[in-house]
């Protein structure tokens, strides 16, 4: 068993918060012309041809321990549909809009611990809960008056990653996260080509016949993405999801800096306010959280 080093993990979560928005500019900037499987499968493979061959050197092999297979199979589909639903949402939405909209993530994974998990939420938390989803639905009205439903679609993707991160946790101190990715990588990318395969058009007509340009920014696509998630994951093999869950914001204020120098789209007043709201209501679960798990670490054990 990983011993934690809360520090190490943070710092990995931190360049998880930068690499994250970088990738998902350029999948944006790609979505007018590249088909969005296509996007999803280069996104895999080339996540697969460059940590292969790293497990092969490293001696480790491919054997998984018992019951963990079943496991990496769910966080895959988890992966894969995260990945697709977000890359959709920003054909239509500004990068930190569909960002902070995916960030009511954190509130979800509460209420599941609650109604799916029986966990105990206090009122403080569900108040919280309440007011982030308010300050979300005012970074989604001024895009839905816009765009229409493709503005929900990063809620989505909160829901999907929220089980994502639950499933990581659980596998992650298991398997080396090199190991665990290139397994991930594999396992998409026999998906992705059944998917393409059989149902060719489902997802954008399919072709590979691309100018130098666009190979750049698709090999670009698949690197920034392997490496942040392989940061993520190993953050979370180092350090608890409470201490890292308050860096996942980051993601934010790189996501609008990275989409005001590539695209000059910068959040309206209310969505502005709407990012404000569900941030600090964010941060706040979190920090409640860990201070009810101190006070519970601290309390005298029962006689």
């Amino acid at each position: 068993m990983t011993t934690d080093r809360p520090f190490l993990g943070v710092m990995l979560m931190l360049a998880f918060c930068v690499l994250a928005p970088l990738g998902d500019s350029i999948a944006k900037l790609l979505g007018g012309v590249v088909a969005l499987s296509v996007l999803i499968f280069v996104r895999f493979g080339v996540q697969a041809v460059i940590l292969l061959p790293l497990v092969a050197l490293s001696g480790a092999g491919f054997r998984l321990p018992p019951g963990v297979l079943a496991w990496t199979l769910v966080r895959t589909v988890l992966h894969i549909l995260g990945i697709g639903l977000m890359f959709s949402a920003l054909r239509y939405l500004p990068l930190a809009d569909a960002l902070a909209i995916a960030f009511v993530m954190p509130f979800i994974m509460l209420l599941l611990s609650h109604f799916a998990m029986g966990e105990h939420v206090g009122m403080h938390r569900m108040v919280a809960c309440t007011v982030g989803f308010i300050g979300t639905l005012l970074v989604i009205q001024p895009n839905f008056v816009e765009v229409g439903y493709p503005a929900l679609l990063p809620l989505g993707v909160a829901v999907v990653f929220a089980l994502f991160m639950m499933v990581t946790r659980k596998v992650a101190r298991a398997l080396d996260p090199i190991k665990l990715q290139a397994i991930s990588g594999v396992q998409a990318t026999v998906m992705l080509v059944a998917v393409i395969a059989l149902l060719p058009t489902t997802f954008g007509t399919v072709s590979f016949q691309f100018d130098a340009w666009t190979w750049g920014l698709l090999g670009a696509l698949g690197v920034i993405g392997t490496f942040a998630h392989l940061f993520m994951t190993w953050s979370l093999r180092f350090a608890p999801a409470s201490t890292l869950a308050p860096m996942q914001y980051l993601e934010i204020p790189f996501g609008t800096a990275i989409g005001w120098l590539i695209f000059a789209d910068l959040p309206n007043g209310l969505a502005a306010v709407g990012i404000c709201i569900t941030v600090g209501a964010g941060l706040y679960i979190i920090l409640r959280e860990r201070r009810l798990a101190r006070l519970s670490a601290n309390a005298p054990a029962a006689v």
